[in-house]
């Protein structure tokens, strides 16, 4: 860093220019595989938010459990590198992917309708952390698509991890399509921080679907009365501010921590439970939005 103060040169990568060697044969050749596999897809689904601990993976699962019992074709990729909870989410054990023609990976079967891939299906010990900087993390994103067969889908899911890093900028480079879904609890806490993830896709120019408010209020189990538990109305009141589609509110709901702990989708218990009828109704509603996106894209960058 010393010697680039002296240095006149504007094509160095550090300047912010483009470095002088171009892209290896092998990376034109995995982008020209992640172009043929996106083909495939109908629509990408980004779930994200900038606070932790809102939800986004059991929206994503329970979402694309919901769309898959539609009869969509659906596929959820986590790119949760450190901490990923989707096949926990759908009691998919075990490691490793089987591979399918050449050498193509074959995402993980939860119904015929929906499968996974995900960092936890290739680590011997699911406890192991993994120790990985950015550049590690881009490359197996990156791998997810283009080394698995995913065949043709109408919606594949992507759950993120919290914040707005080096996974989220890959996911958006490397699927410039993708239309993301912001997830929020109501209090200003979360909303603190989803507001600058709001900006980062701003910035970005990411093509925004909506909000989502989890955990909005709590419907008590035995006198059927909501208790505003966490608030409630926050989710809604952000995307008015922003200019974007409120795409529904889910309750805290006794029902969903007991479905995650048997690795169950809320949306496929057979009780109706407040979770799974918001679930459900939230599922219709990012299905209509996304194949209606064309209008939507055009207020997302507010």
């Amino acid at each position: 860093m010393s010697s680039c103060g002296s240095c006149s040169s504007t094509s160095c990568s550090s300047a912010g220019g483009e470095a002088p060697k171009g892209k290896s044969a092998k990376t034109l050749m995995q982008d020209e595989l992640i172009s043929s596999t996106l083909e495939k897809i109908k629509y990408k689904l980004f779930i994200m938010s900038g606070k932790g601990g809102v939800g986004k993976s059991s929206v994503t699962v329970n979402t694309a459990a919901a769309l898959a019992k539609l009869g969509f074709k659906v596929g959820i990729m986590d790119v949760d590198i450190h901490g990923p909870s989707v096949p926990r989410l759908l009691n998919i054990t075990g490691g490793g992917l089987d591979s399918d023609r050449g050498n193509l990976l074959k995402p993980r079967a939860y119904s015929e309708n929906l499968s996974v891939v995900s960092m936890d299906s290739l680590l011997k010990d699911t406890d192991q952390a993994v120790l990985w900087r950015g550049p590690m993390k881009s490359s197996a994103i990156r791998q997810f698509i283009s080394d698995v067969n995913w065949g043709e889908l109408d919606f594949l899911l992507i759950d993120s991890p919290p914040g707005t890093g080096d996974e989220h900028m890959t996911v958006l480079k490397t699927i410039p399509d993708a239309l993301c879904v912001v997830v929020t609890t109501p209090q200003e806490i979360s909303l603190a921080d989803v507001r600058k993830a709001i900006n980062f896709l701003q910035y970005a120019k990411a093509n925004i679907l909506g909000v989502v408010e989890n955990m909005s209020g709590l419907v008590c189990p035995h006198c059927h009365e909501e208790i505003a538990l966490f608030k409630k109305g926050g989710g809604h009141a952000l995307a008015e501010k922003y200019g974007l589609p409120f795409l529904g509110e889910i309750p805290l709901d006794p029902a969903t921590v007991v479905a995650a702990d048997i690795g169950k989708p809320v949306v496929d218990l057979e009780e109706d439970t407040p979770a799974k009828v918001a679930m459900l109704k939230l599922a219709d509603s990012i299905a209509n939005a996304a194949q209606n996106s064309l209008e939507v894209v055009s207020s997302a960058h507010v």
